[in-house]
């Protein structure tokens, strides 16, 4: 593969909310397959391969596990009830912190924040989450600069964003980052996606 591919990972689990893999994913696969200046690889990445069932029935399949998962240059954590069992894994919890480490840009979708913030990974930083759950943000690390009202904070090598829509919004950015405004456009309007508050 060429060795100035990007991997992009989007992250698979039981009970993720729906629209939180979805969003990302048609985002960055639409950029990837038309309009990306270089060769991008969209994977899904689980805690372990296979089918997982999404929070409202949807079954998707997570090709790669975090484990043996080729290198990636970012993943994105959804959101949903499947959050609650993972901010308690210690093994998830341990696989996060050493991404971070390998310098995978971390984009958090929803609760997926309260996940990365469990793993300490948003001490001192400014963060996001589904706007019912700031307090909760707040109370996992005092520390945390919680953003409200934002559709999505970045804090150079983690993204977070608000509640589920708005992890389209935060993924357009990221293509922003990886590959020019001009490429963000053209995604936006290649998927027809008009921004909240917008005709």
């Amino acid at each position: 593969m060429n060795d100035d591919t990007l991997t992009l990972g989007v992250l698979l689990f039981e009970d993720a909310e729906e629209l939180d893999v979805a969003g990302p994913w048609e985002v960055l696969g639409f950029w990837a397959a038309h309009i990306a200046s270089r060769p991008v690889r969209l994977l899904t990445v689980g805690p372990r391969t296979g089918v997982v069932r999404c929070a409202k029935g949807l079954g998707l399949v997570a090709d790669h596990d975090l484990a043996t998962a080729p290198p990636l240059d970012l993943m994105v954590h959804p959101g949903g009830d499947g959050t609650r069992a993972l901010a308690k894994d210690q093994s998830h919890l341990s696989r996060l912190r050493e991404l971070h480490r390998q310098e995978t840009i971390l984009a958090s979708v929803c609760t997926g924040s309260l996940v990365l913030a469990a793993a300490g990974l948003l001490a001192g930083r400014a963060a996001t989450t589904h706007r019912g759950y700031l307090d909760k943000l707040a109370k996992i690390d005092g520390s945390i600069d919680v953003r409200a009202g934002e559709r999505y904070v970045d804090d150079g090598d983690i993204v977070t964003s608000a509640g589920v829509s708005a992890g389209i919004d935060m993924a357009l950015h990221l293509v922003c980052r990886l590959d020019g405004i001009e490429a963000s456009e053209q995604t936006r309007q290649g998927i027809q996606y008009e921004a909240p508050g917008t005709r």
